[in-house]
């Protein structure tokens, strides 16, 4: 869709459209942002944001929109219909690895430091590009990040499949809260058919690792393509041979890494971890007091001295 169509002669964007038949629907059904975000559920601000034609909503958010507000998929339908992303550019470095992705028949990834830009939350984005650039420029850089996603979040999107090293979820980007939300939003791209996720843990030893973050694409056209990146350039082998040992080291180090029901337990732990980081103080204290006092209690009943039982001696036989 081009700008003059996404915008249309009024200025309102499809965006801002979607916006408007969410909130029509919303009051129609007597529910306030807040009473609607319970009932998803989501932040009150998130409702807030997409009404406004600010925020980008998932395809789940619409379907259970329409699930709350008896709209009949309205808003499903609707939200396939909108280009959410109509003046996107993306880096020079990097468009060609994007125009990889909107054809791209197999992904498989293995991520050191940083979540993927394929499976990061739009705030995950945006604190992390913040580092780097502000204002326009960044709303620009994360709604290009955003709009590579669509494709391999959808219903039958192109099998996708990557191994995190578990310093991704350990490098806090943007705080507690927005890592906590990270953890939660692989949890649940993890559950979609199509997309495979494992953490690789820091202590587990043997594990053979790329010597960075690398992707290996695989095109329509039967072409495969190693794909890794420096500080601000992009790099393309696709040399077979080059492809096939990357690729032999992708696959042991998935067979040797946790499942990925094991791996969704490894990111629970670090969601829980988030939560538990941004609890209020006084709760934090309290919780930061129970494991300590278990363990004195345990230290304490070793410690106590042993008193030895006194046993009798067996009977010993009359001659």
């Amino acid at each position: 869709m081009t700008r003059r169509n996404a915008e249309g002669a009024s200025g309102v964007t499809s965006a801002d459209l979607f916006g408007e038949v969410l909130r029509h629907f919303r009051e129609k059904a007597l529910l306030t942002q807040d009473g609607l975000a319970k009932e998803i559920p989501c932040d009150r601000s998130h409702v807030a944001r997409v009404e406004a034609g600010t925020r980008v909503p998932q395809d789940t958010f619409a379907k259970k929109c329409d699930e709350v507000l008896g709209t009949g998929g309205v808003l499903a339908r609707l939200w396939g219909k909108v280009d959410w992303y109509p003046q996107v550019e993306h880096p020079d470095w990097f468009r060609r690895r994007a125009e990889m992705d909107e054809v791209a028949v197999a992904l498989r990834e293995y991520q050191e430091r940083v979540i993927p830009g394929l499976l990061q939350t739009e705030d995950y984005a945006r604190a992390l590009f913040s580092r780097l650039v502000r204002g326009d420029q960044l709303e620009e850089r994360v709604r290009a990040r955003l709009s590579r996603q669509r494709r391999f979040l959808a219903d039958g999107g192109p099998f996708y499949t990557v191994v995190l090293d578990e310093s991704c979820l350990r490098n806090v980007v943007g705080g507690g809260a927005v890592m906590r939300d990270q953890c939660a939003h692989l949890l649940s791209v993890g559950q979609l058919p199509h997309i495979h996720i494992q953490v690789a843990p820091a202590d587990r030893i043997g594990l053979e690792r790329p010597s960075g973050s690398m992707s290996l694409i695989k095109l329509p056209d039967g072409h495969e393509w190693v794909y890794s990146e420096s500080l601000d350039r992009g790099h393309f082998n696709g040399d077979p041979a080059v492809y096939a040992r990357h690729s032999q080291t992708y696959d042991v180090l998935r067979a040797d890494s946790p499942s990925a029901p094991e791996s969704a337990a490894l990111i629970g732990d670090a969601m829980e971890r988030y939560e538990h980081h941004e609890q209020p103080r006084s709760q934090r204290r309290d919780l930061d007091q129970e494991q300590p006092q278990r363990r004195q209690r345990r230290q304490l009943h070793r410690s106590r001295p042993r008193i030895p039982h006194r046993r009798p001696r067996p009977r010993q036989q009359e001659p």
